[in-house]
């Protein structure tokens, strides 16, 4: 049963008692309800996933309490550093490349070596926050593809039940969800418009470029809501292995097929979310150990396409795509 939180001391503690415990506590912003979840733990993102049943890994925003938190997360350039000053707190998410020290789950960045950062604000959010003391990785609390929610009652319309709590504080100012601002490349590019209007942006840093970058439109998302490129490793993927080649290494899941070079293990439970929480962290690890042990292709066993299953897939799939 999903408890319903005032925001007010005791409220606010058991939030953030519940969210470093790795439960999910959807809280209000001043765009809209967040679904949260401790973004340095991979078990608590995956839990997001499911309980929104997104069918792709796309990024999540990881929120801070404050700028200087959420930049020691990024690689921020003068750029970043103005824009935070001026609109932080407030409606805005910058995407920047995430720094090798970064204790934020890859799964939260859907394997990317970017990372969606903000501070919103709403006093409420930032105290949870600051409670909670770790980066919240936080999507809107709704079903997937249902209607963004602006109090706590649509909150429970969609997702009681399936997350421990929802902390009331009462409707969103704003209502739409943040603006997001690529700061990756030289220029600028506005990811999705939203609560800071793009002409107020581009007064304090120059021209932005409308819509995303081009890039491979069948590989995933670059931030919350748009296509770009996902983390694709080095090593060609094989799909549904049941056996295993001398020049492959293994992507398990369950009891691992013989004869590996070297293998990562995602659930030998078959448990599709703790697989989700291993994924990103897999396919990088069978990158690096692979190449050393001279395998040539990863071999990657089938999950069930159930539940988190198939956002697995999907994920696996566009990894196993043909390159160009």
């Amino acid at each position: 049963m999903t408890e319903v939180l005032n925001a007010d001391g005791h409220g606010l503690a058991r939030a953030a008692r519940l969210l470093r415990d790795g439960a999910l506590v959807a809280f209000g912003t001043e765009t809209v309800y967040g679904l949260g979840g401790d973004a340095g733990n991979a078990a608590a993102v995956a839990a997001i996933f499911q309980a929104k049943g997104r069918p792709r890994f796309n990024p999540l925003i990881a929120h801070y309490p404050a700028a200087g938190e959420a930049l020691r997360h990024v690689e921020a350039d003068d750029r970043a550093v103005r824009v935070a000053r001026r609109f932080w707190p407030g409606p805005l998410t910058l995407v920047l490349r995430r720094r090798a020290d970064c204790p934020v789950a890859l799964l939260a960045g859907a394997g990317l070596d970017t990372l969606a950062v903000r501070v919103p604000g709403h006093p409420v959010a930032l105290e949870l926050l600051r409670l909670a003391a770790t980066p919240i990785a936080a999507p809107s609390a709704n079903r997937s593809g249902a209607v963004s929610p602006t109090t706590a009652r649509h909150v429970l319309d969609g997702l009681s039940g399936r997350i421990a709590a929802v902390l009331d504080s009462g409707p969103c100012a704003v209502g739409v969800e943040s603006t997001v601002l690529d700061l990756t490349g030289e220029r600028p590019v506005l990811l999705r418009p939203g609560g800071v209007a793009i002409e107020d942006i581009e007064a304090l840093i120059g021209p932005v470029r409308r819509g995303m970058p081009l890039g491979d439109p069948g590989e995933g998302v670059r931030s919350p809501g748009l296509l770009a490129s996902h983390y694709a490793p080095a090593l060609p993927v094989r799909l549904d292995a049941v056996s295993v080649a001398d020049d492959e290494a293994l992507l398990s899941f369950g009891l691992p097929l013989p004869g590996a070079r070297c293998q990562f293990q995602l659930s030998a439970a078959g448990n599709v979310a703790e697989a989700a929480s291993r994924l990103f962290d897999g396919l990088r690890w069978l990158d690096a150990e692979g190449a050393r042990v001279g395998a040539r292709r990863i071999a990657a066993m089938p999950v069930p396409e159930t539940g988190l299953g198939l956002a697995i897939a999907d994920r696996l799939q566009r990894a196993a795509a043909p390159r160009g």
